[in-house]
């Protein structure tokens, strides 16, 4: 008799496992890695700060599919060593899913540690081609690829009438890219617009006279340097100083505001950028939510579009983790590649090809007015 209630029991156990969600009642580990310090810590509070305020929100909702989420943050310093190992402490924790992080340098960092473990990462700032030309099954970016800013670069300075221009980078993954597919755009389909100087800077110095020298000496009508904003900054500020007055153009790495507090309003005012909409900018409902949410805790609007990037990485994983009632990572993976059509992102609507990267057009031209204000071209 014993050994029938045996057999009994284990029958009623395999029917119970076959259709146990694979998900526990456990708290949902989300990880989050960015930049918390470093040059670039601007852009990772605000990242956190977002993503707080959405775990608080689902949580208070019962959470998803019943199971609270808990957000684990590690910091990557804006540097691809200490990337790593933040990523492998994400590992370590079973994390189902990683958003970040901001730099395509530092992405790359960690990809392969994440794909070996088969978490699924969502990246929201880092947007350099390759990233996504390795196929990697469980790697996904809310944010646009270099490719097409690139194009939208080119059209902004043949809007302007610059026929002659130079490119400066910093020989990051994201800068190099980014400059070269510019270039390579421009030598293909310019006309008559020539690059008459391609070359690149040290990040993090604090005397750019000499590289702007160089710059000014090639006579360009227009400058488009592809770094971040902490030197984009002080090259405006020097450039003012140089009494030098050519047009200069950033690319999205320069969105944010602390350029315009390095270079200074005067030296800052006329810079063109290019970026995903800002947060003032974003027409949909969704994003009117989490702005009013946002200032109402914080007491003022994210001043990154990354970080609402971020939020947007955030929402399609726990609609993903809802929807298939799994945190298998193939599981997981494959809905987002092939069944997530048209989500109401932040940032617009989100869907992602079969490389992981976000379908649709998202790039606008911004210029910087005599206010230090970010305005957005027609």
């Amino acid at each position: 008799m014993a050994r029938r209630w045996f057999y009994a029991f284990v029958a009623i156990l395999s029917v119970f496992l076959l259709f146990k969600p694979s998900y526990s009642a456990d708290n949902i580990k989300i990880g989050l890695m960015a930049p918390m310090t470093g040059k670039w810590a601007s852009e990772g509070q605000e990242m956190k700060q977002v993503l707080d305020l959405l775990v608080e929100d689902i949580n208070s909702k019962g959470g998803i599919n019943g199971a609270k989420v808990e957000l684990i943050t590690e910091d990557d310093g804006g540097d691809p060593r200490t990337a790593a190992l933040a990523a492998q402490k994400l590992v370590t924790q079973k994390v189902v899913a990683v958003i970040g992080t901001y730099g395509s340098s530092i992405t790359e960092a960690s990809q392969g540690i994440f794909n070996e473990a088969r978490v699924i990462q969502i990246a929201n700032g880092s947007t350099a081609i390759r990233l996504t030309e390795k196929k990697l099954p469980y790697f996904f970016r809310t944010c646009p690829r270099d490719d097409e800013q690139a194009k939208v670069a080119v059209q902004t300075i043949k809007k302007i009438g610059a026929k002659n221009i130079a490119i400066l980078h910093d020989n990051t993954t994201y800068a190099k890219g980014l400059a070269e597919e510019a270039k390579a755009i421009i030598e293909k389909e310019g006309g008559n617009i020539k690059v008459v100087f391609f070359d690149a800077l040290t990040p993090g110095e604090q005397d750019y006279t000499a590289i702007l020298t160089k710059l000014k000496s090639a006579n360009p009508d227009m400058v488009f340097f592809t770094g971040y904003y902490p030197e984009a900054g002080l090259l405006l500020k020097q450039k003012k100083e140089m009494k030098w007055d050519v047009p200069f153009m950033g690319g999205d790495a320069t969105n944010n505001p602390d350029l315009v507090k390095i270079a200074g309003k005067e030296a800052a005012a006329g810079f063109y950028f290019l970026s995903a909409p800002l947060p003032k900018d974003l027409p949909g409902g969704e994003a009117k939510t989490l702005l009013n949410a946002f200032n109402q805790k914080y007491g003022h609007l994210p001043n990154s579009i990354y970080a609402v990037l971020a939020g947007d990485g955030f929402r399609v994983i726990a609609k993903a983790i809802e929807a298939t009632k799994s945190t298998n990572p193939d599981t997981l993976a494959n809905y987002l590649h092939k069944e997530l059509k048209d989500f109401p992102g932040f940032t617009g609507t989100i869907a992602f090809d079969e490389k992981g990267d976000r379908v649709g057009e998202v790039y606008r031209v911004y210029k910087v007015d005599e206010n230090g204000q970010f305005v957005l071209q027609p």
